[in-house]
């Protein structure tokens, strides 16, 4: 299999193309007219496409590629990342990044990409219009918080503030009530099975059931938590050096927040949680380390019920 490698912005994608020895550069247009273009070249038995997932800028593209039946893998772009910093590479071009993820695809031979189901998008949409609504809210809580410590607090400012705290908060109640709507016409069973979890409220169960696409992107509940960013990393070299074990915050951190709140009320309710929690703290682990290996148990019990299609039962995992 030829892997040829895709460096992709948003007006543009360089494409490396290995013939014989070497690679051969080509440009087009991050459009339907380049796609077409860029689909002359390829063919079906022999070519493999590997991409980073630049934002949103990959999304048509890829989706092309895979309505054309062209194999295609879309890779993390801190992946490429470290894996140009193994080969010590310097150069920084879209020409060059292009030849990397060619690299890297015909070396690490990574997992086939499938496009999300139209609604997973939509839910994504309004997962990351959420955040945005409650970074606003939050940024107008300060704001009125630092006001009031001022002598003397405009009555104007005052109530235009708390009037757009209000709008945005009914703004969250709408969409997160729409996406509930559209988790239980899809998901319905599976949304109850996790939130059966005791510690696990609604908001999180929907949002793991999105995060995961429906529980089908992940073989197991260790690639779910590193792609939620609560794997451990531990930091050590020799006899000298000796970190501290810490997670590591590659993924996504208002679920990290919320799988944390959870487990608040986990060690109380939660009998495994409780245990682990209780086992770690009389290890001498601090109460916050403690915690967040309960919010990682916490998204290996999720997994277990969902995939598992069984509702919560406390030998489950």
């Amino acid at each position: 299999m030829n892997y040829i490698g895709i460096d992709i912005s948003k007006e543009s994608f360089d494409v490396a193309l290995q013939e014989t020895e070497s690679y051969k550069h080509y440009k087009f247009s991050n459009d339907s007219n380049g796609f077409k273009q860029f689909g002359k070249l390829l063919n079906k038995q022999e070519h493999w496409c590997v991409m980073e997932a630049s934002g949103p800028y990959y999304q048509k593209l890829a989706l092309y590629l895979q309505v054309n039946e062209i194999t295609l893998s879309v890779v993390n772009p801190l992946v490429i990342r470290r894996f140009c910093q193994m080969r010590l590479v310097k150069a920084k071009t879209d020409k060059k990044d292009a030849v990397m993820i060619a690299e890297y695809g015909k070396t690490e031979k990574p997992q086939a990409w499938k496009a999300d189901a139209p609604y997973l998008l939509e839910l994504k949409q309004m997962q990351a219009y959420l955040e945005q609504l409650n970074k606003s809210r939050t940024g107008f809580i300060r704001q009125m918080d630092a006001f009031k410590q001022s002598p003397k607090l405009n009555k104007e400012v005052k109530k235009g503030i708390a009037k757009m705290i209000k709008t945005t908060e009914m703004q969250m109640a709408q969409v997160e009530q729409k996406m509930e709507e559209i988790i239980r016409k899809y998901h319905n069973q599976m949304f109850e099975q996790v939130k059966s979890i005791p510690g696990v409220g609604k908001k999180t169960s929907l949002l793991l059931v999105v995060i995961s696409g429906g529980f089908t992107k992940f073989e197991n509940a260790k690639q779910l938590s590193s792609y939620v960013g609560l794997s451990p990393r531990i930091f050590e070299s020799g006899t000298s050096v000796k970190g501290k074990v810490r997670i590591c915050k590659m993924g996504m951190s208002r679920v990290r927040a919320m799988l944390y709140v959870c487990s608040w009320s986990a060690i109380k309710c939660n009998k495994a949680c409780k245990e682990l929690y209780q086992r770690l703290v009389e290890k001498g682990k601090a109460k916050q380390v403690a915690l967040i290996a309960v919010a990682n148990k916490i998204l290996k019990q999720a997994f277990a019920v969902a995939t598992k299609n069984e509702f919560y039962k406390a030998e489950i995992i």
